[in-house]
């Protein structure tokens, strides 16, 4: 049990369950936009340790045109990234490889030919444009689910054309579409409107899981901030959920 008031600043660590796992996160090295290079995401993983996580899921983005990775490639840079880990003697925390895939035409084919990168069977990680939604989205999702995989929708709450059509997410809700919150969201870090719809997806308890998104240090920066004892409060149902991913 946390005592939210004994500090008025609680440590990071008070904010995740000792099973918590990161299920969203761009740490697997030069293959997105997210760490650069072998050390870099040592020192994230050694920063998050700090933090009390024990677990961590690499989602490198899987994008047509833009972040076209593939399942082998990722699986040799994963690969890499544990020998190195293991040279520079860290072991604090595991590591699992899945993928965060855009709903794009690419998605449609991958779905039909090859079994896709889970977060853990059989849930999948996706995302969608900041632009708008796929024309197709309700029936992406119906295929996705027909073919075994649970949707998890990325980041829901920075969707905005969502925001001003908010039962739009009670639909998705409805279809077996799973929300993901990003930790930083609950920050001002992308913007006030997206920490209002942030704060009513979690009041309307839409949200299923939360994740840190960690592409580069500054991100752990603003995760730091977050040491209102509110804040803590408010997330932690749903930091408890991600135990599943154990």
């Amino acid at each position: 049990m946390f005592n939210f008031f004994k500090n008025k600043k609680p440590s990071i660590r008070t904010h995740f369950p000792s099973d918590f796992v990161d299920i969203h996160s761009h740490i697997l090295p030069a293959v997105d936009d997210g760490s650069k290079s072998l050390e870099e995401s040592l020192a994230l993983l050694k920063r998050m340790y700090s933090y009390g996580i024990k677990k961590v899921v690499l989602t490198p983005h899987i994008m047509e045109g833009i972040w076209e990775n593939t399942r082998v490639g990722l699986g040799k840079r994963f690969e890499e990234l544990k020998e190195y880990l293991e040279k520079s003697n860290f072991k604090g925390i595991e590591l699992h490889l899945a993928a965060e895939y855009m709903l794009d035409n690419n998605f449609s084919t991958l779905l039909k030919k090859e079994k896709l990168l889970t977060i853990k069977d059989p849930y999948l990680l996706v995302e969608m444009s900041y632009i708008n939604p796929p024309i197709n989205l309700y029936e992406t999702l119906f295929n996705i689910q027909v073919a075994g995989y649970k949707p998890i929708l990325a980041h829901p709450e920075r969707y905005s054309f969502y925001h001003q059509n908010y039962q739009e997410y009670f639909k998705l809700k409805e279809v077996g579409c799973l929300f993901q919150l990003n930790l930083l969201s609950l920050t001002n870090y992308y913007g006030k409107d997206v920490t209002r719809i942030a704060n009513r997806l979690i009041k309307d308890k839409l949200i299923d899981f939360a994740g840190s998104d960690t592409h580069q240090d500054r991100h752990l920066n603003y995760l730091e901030s977050m040491n209102s004892p509110k804040i803590i409060k408010k997330i932690q149902p749903i930091l408890a959920n991600n135990k599943i991913f154990k």
